[in-house]
């Protein structure tokens, strides 16, 4: 039985968030359709409960103004892993710094298998020459978008892996602390 598994990601819903999700079903149509998204947790193992987890999630995100992340060019992580990607520039040093306070605190501690890099996932394929053929493709894609780069971070999903490539949204967490006075 595949255990359980949690992430924290920020859905880029947008013309570039649905540029990534077309782009990912041109290169790879047979996978599941999955949200473009950045990646603030990439999926663990909890040792604790999801409520305890939130409550980590809400304590640190809370404390964490909203900011904007530009992205770059497109890469690939061959040969360690055949996934095509674009990486994030401008605000790649928060998103690294939110990741490290929120990965050193209780029930989100995890030894990931990979060093963090802020991006945004375009596909994974099944092998290296694959990945180079999509590398290849999706270079030339994104140098042909016109759109803006740039994605506020306002709002994350905490999310669980209910199947593989099956991810549903447990809860929204906020960056920063709204007031509210009535």
């Amino acid at each position: 039985m595949q255990k359980t598994r949690y992430a924290l990601v920020a859905y880029v819903k947008s013309a570039l968030g649905e540029f990534v999700e077309n782009l990912r079903r041109e290169l790879h149509p047979e996978l599941p359709h999955l949200a473009a998204h950045l990646t603030l947790l990439p999926p663990r193992l909890l040792p604790g409960s999801e409520d305890s987890a939130l409550q980590i999630l809400e304590n640190v995100c809370g404390r964490e103004d909203p900011f904007e992340v530009e992205l770059g060019s497109v890469e690939t992580f061959v040969p360690i892993t055949p996934t095509v990607y674009i990486r994030a520039d401008q605000g790649a040093a928060r998103m690294c710094d939110l990741h490290r306070r929120l990965n050193a605190e209780g029930t989100l501690l995890f030894t990931e298998e990979w060093p963090y890099i802020p991006h945004m996932t375009i596909v994974k394929m099944n092998g290296e020459q694959a990945a180079q053929n999509a590398f290849r493709v999706a270079r030339e894609r994104w140098s042909q978008y016109h759109g803006t780069r740039r994605i506020q971070l306002e709002r994350l999903s905490f999310v669980r892996e209910d199947a593989q490539n099956c991810w549903v949204d447990l809860a929204p967490v906020r960056l920063g602390r709204t007031l509210v006075s009535h």
